[in-house]
């Protein structure tokens, strides 16, 4: 029996595009399609960038200063529960603030960090609030769900966003800033 070396290489070939182009054209429009739609939907969103792994989806974001950061993220856990399943979902998002910003959330670090250690939630709010009162234009929000603490710092035309874990012996803070 003589094997044909010419048919063998090009059917495999032929078979490893069929394969891994199907594999690559249902990761791009049956996975990652829908959940861009959701994201790319959101008011407030001006460019998203997914990356879908084994067992992380990393979102990288880029929003506008009145964005709600914590309703895009339950928007996209409820819409694209089918998407991400049981994986884990990561935020990014791309830092557009201003030196002012920084510097008030430098002074606003310690308290947050302090009511974050000590599970005060409400604390970190309050402590963003009075520091707001030093500089009108600045804008603080906090908000919270199960999982994470989202702040949000805004002088109007540019905005910074945290977002920091809940979990116990975690010093999110420092990590995320």
């Amino acid at each position: 029996m003589k094997l044909r070396i010419v048919p063998i290489a090009l059917t495999v070939v032929l078979s490893s595009v069929v394969l891994f182009g199907g594999w690559f054209l249902y990761q791009k429009l049956a996975v990652q399609s829908p959940l861009h739609q959701i994201v790319s939907t959101y008011d407030g969103v001006k460019s998203a960038h997914i990356d879908i792994k084994q067992n992380t989806v990393n979102l990288k974001l880029d929003l506008a200063p009145e964005t709600n950061l914590q309703g895009l993220v339950q928007k996209i856990q409820q819409e694209g529960k089918s998407v991400i399943g049981s994986k884990e979902l990561k935020i990014d998002v791309e830092d557009h603030s201003s030196e002012e910003l920084n510097q008030w959330w430098d002074s606003a670090m310690l308290s947050v960090a302090e009511a974050m250690d000590n599970r005060q939630y409400t604390g970190i709010q309050t402590s963003l609030e009075q520091l707001a009162q030093s500089s009108p234009h600045l804008q603080a929000k906090a908000s919270i769900d199960d999982k994470n603490v989202y702040i949000s710092l805004s002088d109007g035309k540019t905005a910074k966003f945290i977002i920091l874990p809940r979990q116990g012996g975690q010093m999110g803070v420092w990590n995320h800033v």
